[in-house]
């Protein structure tokens, strides 16, 4: 049970609650409940999802709607919802516990950059620790989508209204993007990330608080940003 509580204490009292989980290499629980909360948020989304007007305004997009008959839309409608389904389970499952791995070696890089080594457990069991807050995204979502009985992708987005993008109203693409970086289960994980790496190199609070949210700005920079206005904002 300790192992379990000790995880969990980081919602109540962060500081000692990720040190002390840290210390103790605690990464094997917030795994299990990332993978559990971001599956279940998955599931029930693809269950929910009315993938009708969603897949139409893609093939309107593609110019492939012309033309296809009934049978092919609705093959299509299908489809769809199937990868989401699949999509939704294979990303707690497999994507998470990959991205808090590689949320690690991250750490360890730094660690080794900045003098400050780490066995790599603790730096796993940061890592873990600061996506609890995501688990608790997809915890939040999974409830608001059960008292939905259909949602669209557009919809679904507006459930748990956790970032800038999604308040503020009648932004530019391009700003549209930036505000939606601004997201307060994202930052609360940064967050969380120093103290978890603070508490595994010995590293000042402070420090390495700041250390985490540049992380998290390069990462919201490259992948909330850059790729998608490379992508044409799709």
């Amino acid at each position: 049970m300790t192992s379990l509580v000790q995880p969990v204490r980081v919602f109540v009292d962060p500081f000692e609650g990720t040190r002390t989980a840290v210390e103790a290499r605690r990464w094997v629980w917030p795994l299990l409940i990332l993978a559990l909360c971001v599956s279940a948020s998955g599931t029930l989304y693809s269950l929910r999802w009315d993938a009708a007007p969603d897949v139409i305004r893609e093939l309107q997009g593609t110019g492939t709607l012309a033309g296809m008959s009934e049978a092919d839309l609705s093959d299509n409608i299908q489809t769809a919802t199937r990868k989401a389904l699949v999509g939704g389970i294979a990303k707690g499952v497999f994507v998470m516990p990959l991205m808090a791995l590689l949320l690690a070696c991250v750490l360890w890089v730094v660690g080794w950059l900045f003098d400050r080594p780490a066995p790599f457990e603790r730096l796993m069991s940061a890592a873990a620790l600061a996506l609890l807050p995501i688990a608790l995204y997809h915890l939040i979502f999974t409830v608001c989508l059960t008292a939905q009985h259909s949602v669209t992708a557009a919809r679904a987005a507006q459930l748990v209204p956790s970032n800038l993008g999604v308040i503020l109203q009648g932004l530019s693409p391009k700003m549209l993007r930036v505000a939606s970086a601004v997201d307060f289960f994202n930052l609360w994980s940064a967050g969380l990330l120093g103290l978890g790496f603070s508490a595994a190199t010995g590293m000042s609070r402070g420090r390495a608080l700041l250390l985490a949210v540049v992380l998290y700005a390069m990462f919201a920079g490259v992948t909330m940003v850059g790729l998608p206005a490379m992508g044409g904002g799709k």
